[in-house]
């Protein structure tokens, strides 16, 4: 599950607001008010702030912007010669459409590389099931032009749009279609830049841009059997967006043979277009059936010719990676069903079999990191682990032996950034709310701060060159600089976003017994030092994501609710990463417990110090995880949290899927399970709850509401639910959000 950010596309957890009637109500009654809330004939309500008007229209800018962030550049990469940087920006501050711009390193002009209205002769964009699956999976919320990749030279760019490939040499003119047949989807060009892969129909093709030919790599292709593509618990679960890899040489390469058959089938039907039949998806839930994973190597001279890579798949079924490299084998990375073993293993490229290289063990589960291993010129490679209880860096020789520990522990290390001559570029902090970016040598001997802050930074395949480093503070949005080696700045990448007219104001702090939970505090413009408020706890509480970072476009939708009247409030407690293995690995098999307790103890370690707080008058909101977590606190804990809104919840586990649940709850058993679900304690609901789900969401699906509804209404509790039609896992209408955030706003009013 990751974490969901419905303004832009961050990958990180905004919890989003959800819509109220005005009083706790049965379901039926729910659905009809629904209706005349959204025909406009419910109005907001009295008692509605004095800067009521001003906060409209600031909440119609922060939904139309997306968070003020389109126009800003994003995925920058600089080419390999490091003479530019291509980039995609969206066409203004209110259009979601994404563009490709380059950027001269010695002019420091930009220009417009490719806009989809050109490209699409003003036809409308269509996207395929496939490819919004994909979007949904890597939470992209723009439209356009959304990706692209270089060739390694850099000379080439390649990109679809509207199910079709287009190829781009910079500085030679506009982009050129690839004559492809059928919808094409992740095409990606050849190291050399001779050809272009991608995949149509289930089905693998390699397209020759000098034959102006494409070619299959496989035919026979099905729903049931399928090539190139990846599964989805590897798209939602382990980061790896693509079944297909290059080989080095340009002259191979390898792909994904999915076995879909064992997964179970669900035929999930919008209510909302009843003449539409049932889309059958092959959805894995825990303890049962898996896509069945195997890799395979083709010759592009001769696609007929196609070698099975071999591993033992019955002990480690899941594919996490697959790393072709330059100075080293071609390696995979595989892992067991309850992920508590991780190997790393090299492959013989003439018989295919596999010999290990690195093996990882963990009693709860091993993490992954997708950036490892990274192969060095000299043959060694580096590697993370978390076997000394926390993650470090490691040099490891060709043979998979580990010959020292460059970053230990106690650099709290978070993320590679890049490998320049003998120099290694990271990113880590001691505080998790920050990214800071260092750098070492490859002795480990010489750590030196290069920037403090939260940085995002991507280095060119010329490892001599620039790097693109995005910065950003509590007091600023992303801003994207083009930098040299030794860090001085060469240019600023140009955005056209709109700006806010004003910034979170914002604290953060520390809570609780030590080491203290991190917070971070939101309250109103007009805050008065004397007046007790009503909290809100904005809540994500699940693994592996930071809610609490040092970053303005976390809060912005935080202040205009604080701006209503309350003090807005995240606490990351346990479960959380960047705090070591142990804290990580408290919540294991204690969703239910760890968690929810964690919020408890930070809040009332945060009552005692700022009175301004009405502990009395305690409501929480949450998407996903966090939506579970919304619902959880007024079931388990009534004396603390006074009214829920909860978007999306799981409520069930046994109906998430396989990766992520068994990852933290273990093999499905009866106890554990139920002790960890919403279903069993929600008859004993005494608090105002607001359900908010999309019917299409195929992230958690629609039923967990309907399961947690059931077991409400045959209790006879109150509740209140909006059902968005047509809605994923992301509510991207604007007109909705907006709905959204004020009948939340109002919900908080009412019952708080």
């Amino acid at each position: 599950m990751a974490a969901v950010n419905v303004l832009s596309d961050t990958k990180v957890a905004l919890s989003i607001r959800s819509v109220p009637p005005p009083q706790a109500i049965s379901l039926g009654l729910t659905v009809f008010r629904l209706m005349l809330l959204f025909s406009g004939l419910l109005a907001a309500g009295p008692g509605w702030p004095a800067q009521a008007v001003e906060s409209d229209e600031y909440l119609q800018r922060l939904i139309a912007t997306q968070g003020f962030s389109l126009g800003r550049p994003e995925q920058a990469e600089p080419t390999a010669d490091g003479k530019s940087v291509i980039f995609i920006r969206a066409l203004s501050p209110r259009d979601r459409r994404g563009a490709l711009y380059e950027f001269d390193i010695e002019t420091q002009k930009t220009t417009l590389l490719a806009a989809p209205d050109d490209l699409l002769r003003g036809a409308t964009e269509h996207l395929s099931g496939e490819e919004k699956a994909r979007r949904e999976r890597s939470r992209t919320t723009t439209t356009g032009i959304t990706s692209f990749k270089l060739s390694r030279s850099g000379s080439q760019v390649v990109f679809s749009l509207s199910g079709k490939i287009f190829l781009l040499r910079p500085g030679e003119g506009r982009a050129t279609q690839l004559e492809t047949e059928g919808v094409s989807i992740d095409p990606t060009p050849s190291p050399d830049g001779r050809y272009v892969a991608y995949v149509s129909n289930n089905n693998l093709f390699v397209y020759d841009i000098l034959a102006r030919k494409a070619q299959a790599v496989t035919t026979d292709g099905t729903e049931l059997k399928s090539y190139g593509t990846a599964e989805f618990v590897a798209q939602e679960e382990m980061d790896r967006k693509s079944g297909y890899w290059w080989m080095p040489d340009s002259r191979s390469i390898v792909f994904q043979v999915n076995d879909n058959s064992p997964v179970e089938v669900w035929n999930v039907g919008d209510p909302a277009f009843p003449e539409n039949p049932p889309l059958a998806v092959r959805y894995p839930r825990p303890g049962k059936a898996n896509v069945l994973v195997r890799l395979a190597m083709s010759a592009i001279d001769h696609p007929e010719t196609i070698r099975p890579i071999e591993w033992d798949h019955d002990k480690y079924p899941y594919l996490v990676s697959v790393t072709p490299a330059e100075n080293g084998p071609l390696t995979i990375t595989v892992e067991t069903r309850d992920q508590n073993d991780l190997a790393l293993m090299a492959i013989d490229q003439v018989t295919g079999r596999a010999q290990t290289l690195v093996q990882e063990h963990d009693p709860t589960w091993v993490n992954i990191d997708q950036q490892m291993p990274h192969w060095l010129p000299g043959g060694e490679f580096l590697w993370t682990s978390e076997r000394e209880g926390a993650w470090q860096l490691e040099l490891h020789q060709a043979d998979g032996g580990r010959e020292k520990v460059l970053l230990p522990p106690a650099t709290h290390y978070q993320r590679l950034g890049g490998v320049i001559g003998n120099e290694i570029f990271f990113l880590a902090a001691e505080d998790p709310t920050n990214r800071q970016l260092w750098r070492t040598d490859l002795q480990g001997t010489a750590l030196r701060l290069v920037a403090d802050g939260v940085h995002t930074v991507n280095f060119g395949e010329d490892q001599d060159a620039i790097y693109v480093d995005v910065v950003k503070t509590p007091t600023s949005l992303a801003r994207s600089f083009v930098r040299r080696r030794d860090g001085t700045t060469i240019g600023e990448l140009p955005s056209i976003a709109a700006e806010p007219p004003f910034y979170p104001r914002l604290e953060f702090t520390s809570a609780g017994d030590n080491p203290g939970f991190h917070v971070a505090m939101v309250r109103p413009r007009d805050f008065l030092p004397n007046k007790k408020y009503p909290v809100i706890v904005d809540v994500y509480g699940g693994p592996g994501y930071n809610r609490v970072v040092q970053a303005a476009e976390s809060y912005l939708m935080d202040q205009w609710l604080a701006d209503q009247g309350f003090v807005v409030v995240m606490i990351d407690g346990r479960g959380t990463p960047g705090r070591g293995r142990d804290w990580e690995r408290a919540i294991y098999q204690r969703f239910a417990e760890i968690p929810l307790a964690d919020q408890v103890a930070g809040l009332q370690a945060l009552g005692l110090r700022y009175p301004e707080l009405d502990l009395d008058r305690i409501g929480i909101t949450g998407w996903s995880f966090g939506g579970y977590m919304s619902v959880l606190a007024v079931l388990r804990r009534p004396e603390i949290f006074k009214a829920a809104v909860a978007g999306a919840p799981v409520t069930d586990w046994l109906d998430y899927d396989t990766s992520y649940t068994e990852r933290f709850l273990g093999i499905p058993g009866e106890k554990l399970y139920a002790a960890n679900s919403l279903l069993e304690d929600a008859p004993g609901l005494q608090r105002p709850l607001l359900l908010i789900h999309g019917t299409a969401d195929d992230n958690v699906y629609f039923r967990h509401s309907l399961k947690l509804i059931n077991q409400l209404e045959r209790a006879g509790r109150s509740f209140e639910f909006v059902p968005l039609s047509g809605s994923t896992h992301m509510v991207l209408d604007p007109a909705l959000r907006r709905q959204i955030e004020i009948r939340t706003a109002k919900f908080f009013r009412d019952h708080l």
